[in-house]
């Protein structure tokens, strides 16, 4: 068999996987100045809102930042959350900034545009939660004896569902002691 053209497409692997390490590297890299940087502006965002609210008062918040920063009201909210909630740019460390978001708890939008909606189906138990929401917030003298029960019903198979999320909660997580809807409780 012929060797050379064996060896020849080794090595063009060996350079495309040396090549795709760099670009992941440097990818991580820019991730984590993408972070810094986001950081680094909510502490300035934080600061100036301060000197701003001692100079023209809280209603001149808005109108500072339309006039001095070139993104949005709600980027800059996001960047001074990341800033209170992280003392240290290294716990960000290989993180793109939307994990951090995610992580830290500060909403984002969605990245698909306004005029497209996402179209997916609630979970079974969201779905049937959110009915139970509406259906007790209607005044008690609205729900009849047959209405009760069939609540009792849907509140026992909600509480089946989300009772292992409550009971694996990690260490230091609030845990919440969920009691199962019996047929003497009333709604």
């Amino acid at each position: 068999m012929n060797a050379a053209p064996a060896n020849t497409v080794a090595a063009e692997i060996n350079r495309l996987h040396e090549e795709a390490k760099q670009h992941s590297s440097a990818s991580r890299a820019a991730l984590h100045a993408a972070l810094v940087a986001a950081w680094h502006a909510g502490h300035l965002l934080i600061a100036e809102r301060k000197h701003v609210f001692h100079r023209m008062g809280s209603g001149a918040w808005l109108h500072w930042l339309k006039a001095h920063f070139k993104g949005t009201a709600r980027t800059a909210q996001r960047y001074m959350r990341l800033a209170q909630s992280v003392t240290d740019a290294a716990f960000l460390q290989g993180m793109s900034l939307r994990q951090a978001y995610a992580r830290l708890g500060i909403a984002t939008e969605p990245k698909t545009t306004g005029q497209r909606r996402l179209r997916h189906r609630l979970p079974a138990h969201v779905f049937l939660a959110n009915r139970l929401v509406r259906a007790l917030k209607r005044r008690p003298g609205q729900t009849t004896e047959e209405q009760g029960e069939a609540y009792r019903r849907d509140l026992r198979a909600l509480y089946e569902k989300l009772r292992p999320w409550f009971d694996s909660a990690p260490v230091g997580v609030l845990r919440v002691n969920i009691r199962p809807p019996t047929g003497s409780d009333t709604l």
